[in-house]
């Protein structure tokens, strides 16, 4: 449900037809090479004291009207930029990341194991090759990142458990979008493994490559944990969260 204050239907449809377009725009400047710094305010000051359904459900409504996913999915990284600022917090009645068992107890504490694995093993080890290239580093390197692509596993479970309840309810562009970045995220997984495997890859580029990977798994943590996860439990039924449990 779409939180409306105060003033009149019209008022609201005008606003909502506004930042509608604004989100248009904003799109399109993505495209055409903004950088995320350069577009964040604008988009903060449009989505000032809006809910994250309600951006969702804007986002799902240019999809409907022909906008590619792919196209709505650079709105992805400003997102993420602006929740992690001063945007009014979304707040729950109980906190279902504290009840073992519940879904989102789960995904929480498979991503603080995945941020584990990163900064205690994944990180020193690139440090390391920065430093000092050998083919030790790198075979240890692999296989922190072969443990890594077990992020398969909690993608999989996200995308064919939570999802199509989200769908359910019409909410279908935020996981077609995050569908495609976990996709990407998995290839960049992969495509670092497959350069550590070749022992006549440039170093430079398996560090650019396995950090910039890294990066995106972290941001793609923060963006289940502050747009996703709260969007879900705003929306799911208890007999659904037990259905994604079971």
């Amino acid at each position: 449900m779409i939180a409306y204050k105060g003033g009149n239907i019209s008022e609201y449809i005008n606003n909502r037809e506004y930042r509608q377009k604004v989100l248009k725009e904003l799109i399109t400047e993505l495209h055409n090479g903004k950088s995320v710094d350069e577009v964040k305010e604008r988009f903060e000051k449009l989505i000032e004291g809006v809910s994250a359904s309600e951006i969702s459900m804007m986002e799902n409504e240019l999809i409907k009207e022909g906008m590619p996913v792919s196209e709505v999915q650079r709105l992805c990284d400003v997102h993420a930029a602006v929740f992690k600022g001063s945007i009014e917090e979304i707040h729950m009645p109980e906190d279902p990341a504290q009840i073992p068992g519940h879904p989102f107890h789960t995904f929480k504490m498979e991503n603080r194991a995945i941020e584990r694995l990163i900064n205690k093993s994944i990180k020193p080890l690139i440090e390391e090759l920065k430093e000092k290239d050998g083919t030790d580093t790198r075979i240890r390197l692999y296989d922190e990142f072969s443990k890594l692509y077990d992020i398969d596993k909690h993608y999989l479970r996200k995308e064919n458990l939570l999802f199509p309840f989200l769908e359910k309810y019409g909410i279908t562009a935020p996981p077609k979008v995050m569908w495609g970045v976990d996709d990407e995220i998995r290839e960049d997984v992969k495509e670092v493994m497959t350069l550590l495997k070749d022992s006549k890859a440039n170093s430079e580029e398996i560090i650019n490559k396995a950090s910039a990977a890294v990066d995106r798994v972290n941001e793609m943590i923060f963006k289940e944990e502050n747009i996703l996860f709260p969007m879900a439990l705003d929306t799911l039924s208890e007999d659904e969260w037990m259905k994604i449990a079971n």
